[in-house]
């Protein structure tokens, strides 16, 4: 499956050029936002980790051998990529221990940069933001151009896809979650499981946000939408009134987009129907998500980048920074701007 099957079209038109993505580590930088003061006492050490060339599970594994511990002792908020340079927090269950010497988990692709104790084991999910500088280089674009898409996406945002590392690759994980759908059956391993079924919830909210981008609606609230602020996971329903809220112009506030689960969709009117057509196109996937007992939410189908900035170090480079709340994909706001000439996989879902 190509990107345009898996995401759905551009808002904001054709690649202003072409660049590349990730020629060395510090081309893709993540800096996990956990908004937790730590108490400095508990039977949990929390590790702050400056990681390259591994991925989050490998880095945890590294730990708990060098700590003498099980893997499942190590916990972290999220998932971050092998091929960037990405600093996050774990957290290692140690009752009754005294700090461990990880100086065997140490060498260049992992530095522990802070150590705390807290009370509280790391959850999944409990960061509320990423932070990303990521370097474009061997730049071929429309300076022109290129500097007015920056400043719509500044001021209209972005359509919030989830990137096409959560298919897996060529769509790997939607072919095989249609698989087990068919037959009406889960994995039984339950990162399998976890993987697939994410994969198929993310595939058919972006075909719900594909056939918004496409007629222009992706942006704005119609009757009948579920409106939600970009920070927060409940929702309500749009009258004439919460359409006209300028919060929406501020884009505080936004239209939002099924993750599907049991239940047909809350949203009505033409909202409702569109999402109806999607569950009746994708009904496979639609009923097997609700089998698996998974309760119906929503995401946002706008992404705010009010932060974004940037700068050319060089005439063939542009750096960008943004921050961007958790479950979102950096490469989502990359490719309104430009193609990316492959160097590399490019992201993994920060999603957790």
């Amino acid at each position: 499956m190509t990107e345009l099957e898996l995401l759905g079209p551009r808002a904001h038109g054709e690649p202003c050029g072409r660049a590349v993505l990730k020629a060395v580590a510090e081309d893709f930088q993540v800096d996990e936002v956990l908004d937790i003061p730590l108490s400095g006492d508990g039977e949990h050490l929390w590790l702050w980790v400056e990681k390259r060339g591994l991925n989050t599970e490998e880095a945890a594994r590294r730990l708990a051998r060098a700590a003498g511990v099980p893997v499942k002792m190590i916990s972290y908020a999220g998932l971050k990529d092998r091929q960037a340079l990405t600093r996050q927090w774990f957290s290692l269950h140690l009752p009754g221990k005294s700090d461990p010497d990880l100086t065997a988990a140490e060498d260049d692709s992992l530095r522990i940069l802070e150590r705390n104790r807290h009370r509280r084991k790391l959850q999944r999910g409990a960061h509320s933001a990423n932070g990303f500088t990521l370097r474009l280089t061997e730049l071929q674009a429309d300076r022109e151009r290129l500097e007015a898409r920056l400043k719509a996406i500044v001021a209209q945002g972005v359509p919030n896809y989830f990137g096409t590392q959560r298919f897996g690759h060529d769509g790997g994980n939607v072919f095989d979650a249609r698989g087990f759908a068919e037959r009406g059956k889960l994995p039984e391993h339950r990162n399998m499981r976890s993987r697939l079924l994410s994969a198929a919830r993310s595939y058919v909210f972006n075909q719900v946000l594909a056939r918004r981008v496409a007629e222009g609606t992706w942006n704005r609230a119609q009757v009948g939408d579920l409106l939600a602020f970009t920070d927060s996971r409940s929702f309500f329903p749009a009258g004439e009134a919460e359409c006209a809220d300028p919060r929406l112009a501020a884009l505080d506030l936004h239209p939002t987009g099924p993750l599907w689960g049991e239940g047909d969709s809350p949203a009505a009117n033409q909202p409702g129907e569109m999402e109806r057509s999607v569950q009746h196109s994708e009904m496979a996937l639609c009923q097997w998500l609700a089998s698996a007992d998974m309760a119906h939410e929503r995401r946002i189908l706008r992404l705010p980048i009010p932060g974004l900035t940037w700068h050319y170090p060089a005439p063939d480079i542009l750096q960008l920074e943004f921050v961007l709340p958790a479950g979102c994909f950096a490469t989502v706001v990359v490719r309104e701007l430009i193609d990316l000439v492959p160097a590399g996989q490019t992201e993994s879902p920060c999603a957790y």
